[in-house]
């Protein structure tokens, strides 16, 4: 019941669509880009339930208020603290490798303001878990969510990093001046 509501929701009355041509293993990062607004978790949200899908993502820790923060728990939420240190890569990498089935959504800008310097946790989280890096790009002009490309990390951060930006260039965001991949 929920899959068709948010099926029909996302696809006949928003007008979306989608081209994902990737496999989906039992373990991976999402990274997700362009992030400019708040409508990107809905979308992703109605994307995930239309295909029957969950993953976790991180978000930063000053929604998990009351009464939000069990609910965002509940969808898979995990909070931030951007303000400290705390080895979050090591733990979701350690995570990744006991559990069976693992998937993070993770937004490389780390902001939905414009941010050249993004964010590298997702791919030392990948990297050190050994788990491919699914790129999913939102394109709010053609109404596209896509996923044509899949990034096995090789250490070679900068190349690679490199090579993810310039997957995510043509692709507009909501508020497209709050996107940008800096210097590629």
């Amino acid at each position: 019941m929920l899959k068709s509501f948010c099926s029909w929701l996302l696809y006949k009355y928003m007008g979306w669509t989608v081209n994902v041509t990737e496999p989906h293993p039992d373990k991976f990062i999402i990274c997700l880009a362009p992030h400019t607004s708040n409508w990107d978790f809905l979308i992703g949200q109605l994307y995930n339930k239309s295909q029957g899908l969950k993953s976790n993502f991180l978000m930063k820790k000053e929604w998990f208020f009351w009464p939000l923060g069990p609910i965002f728990r509940r969808m898979g939420g995990i909070p931030v603290w951007r303000s400290k240190h705390t080895s979050m890569t090591d733990n979701l990498a350690e995570t990744a490798k006991k559990l069976p089935a693992f998937k993070l959504c993770i937004t490389p800008e780390g902001t939905r303001s414009l941010n050249p310097e993004w964010k590298k946790g997702f791919y030392f989280i990948a990297q050190k878990a050994n788990i491919p890096i699914l790129l999913y790009g939102v394109d709010y002009e053609r109404k596209l969510i896509q996923c044509t490309k899949t990034i096995i990390p090789n250490g070679n951060v900068d190349e690679q990093m490199r090579e993810i930006k310039l997957y995510f260039k043509p692709f507009k965001g909501k508020h497209p001046e709050n996107f940008t991949t800096g210097e590629v």
